[in-house]
Protein backbone atom coordinates (compact mmCIF):
# COMPACT_ATOMS: atom_id res chain seq x y z
CA UNK A 1 0.00 0.00 0.00
CA UNK A 2 1.25 3.67 -0.70
CA UNK A 3 0.41 6.99 1.19
CA UNK A 4 -1.01 9.27 -0.80
CA UNK A 5 -1.51 13.31 0.09
CA UNK A 6 -4.21 14.69 -1.97
CA UNK A 7 -4.88 18.48 -2.72
CA UNK A 8 -8.48 20.01 -3.23
CA UNK A 9 -10.16 22.91 -4.62
CA UNK A 10 -10.10 25.14 -1.88
CA UNK A 11 -14.05 24.61 -0.29
CA UNK A 12 -16.01 27.83 0.44
CA UNK A 13 -16.62 28.01 4.24
CA UNK A 14 -13.44 27.19 6.81
CA UNK A 15 -13.27 23.22 5.82
CA UNK A 16 -10.12 20.98 7.19
CA UNK A 17 -10.25 19.79 3.14
CA UNK A 18 -8.63 22.71 2.73
CA UNK A 19 -5.42 21.74 4.13
CA UNK A 20 -5.71 18.65 2.30
CA UNK A 21 -6.66 14.80 2.50
CA UNK A 22 -4.69 11.88 3.81
CA UNK A 23 -5.24 8.49 2.24
CA UNK A 24 -3.58 4.98 2.91
CA UNK A 25 -4.56 2.68 -0.83
CA UNK A 26 -3.49 0.13 -2.72
CA UNK A 27 -3.34 2.71 -5.75
CA UNK A 28 -3.91 6.08 -6.86
CA UNK A 29 -6.96 4.83 -8.43
CA UNK A 30 -8.57 2.93 -5.10
CA UNK A 31 -7.07 6.40 -3.66
CA UNK A 32 -9.34 8.41 -5.82
CA UNK A 33 -12.42 6.14 -5.23
CA UNK A 34 -11.82 6.47 -1.19
CA UNK A 35 -11.75 10.02 -1.78
CA UNK A 36 -14.59 10.69 -3.50
CA UNK A 37 -16.85 7.84 -1.38
CA UNK A 38 -15.96 9.62 1.70
CA UNK A 39 -16.34 13.33 0.29
CA UNK A 40 -18.82 13.06 -2.59
CA UNK A 41 -18.26 13.54 -6.49
CA UNK A 42 -18.24 17.17 -6.39
CA UNK A 43 -14.54 17.61 -4.95
CA UNK A 44 -11.58 18.44 -7.38
CA UNK A 45 -8.71 16.77 -7.05
CA UNK A 46 -5.77 19.49 -7.67
CA UNK A 47 -2.94 17.35 -6.74
CA UNK A 48 -2.30 13.65 -6.13
CA UNK A 49 1.21 12.97 -4.22
CA UNK A 50 2.67 9.81 -2.97
CA UNK A 51 4.46 10.06 0.68
CA UNK A 52 6.89 8.22 2.18
CA UNK A 53 7.29 10.18 5.73
CA UNK A 54 5.00 12.42 8.36
CA UNK A 55 7.96 14.58 7.97
CA UNK A 56 6.53 15.42 4.16
CA UNK A 57 3.45 17.07 6.04
CA UNK A 58 2.34 20.04 7.71
CA UNK A 59 3.53 19.71 11.09
CA UNK A 60 1.69 22.31 13.32
CA UNK A 61 -2.39 20.45 12.44
CA UNK A 62 -1.77 17.90 9.98
CA UNK A 63 0.44 15.13 11.74
CA UNK A 64 -1.25 15.75 15.39
CA UNK A 65 -4.60 15.36 13.69
CA UNK A 66 -3.99 12.15 11.69
CA UNK A 67 -5.25 8.96 12.47
CA UNK A 68 -3.66 5.46 11.45
CA UNK A 69 -1.91 5.64 8.29
CA UNK A 70 -0.75 1.95 8.41
CA UNK A 71 -4.16 0.70 6.99
CA UNK A 72 -6.15 1.17 4.47
CA UNK A 73 -8.61 4.30 4.39
CA UNK A 74 -8.67 8.12 4.90
CA UNK A 75 -6.83 9.39 7.71
CA UNK A 76 -6.82 12.74 7.50
CA UNK A 77 -9.07 14.72 7.99
CA UNK A 78 -10.52 11.83 10.32
CA UNK A 79 -14.36 13.33 10.11
CA UNK A 80 -16.33 15.27 7.19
Amino acid sequence: MRLYWITVERQPLPSPLNLGIGITANSENDARKMLFARFGNGIRIVEITAISSAGELEQEHVVPNMGNWLQRGVWFPLAN
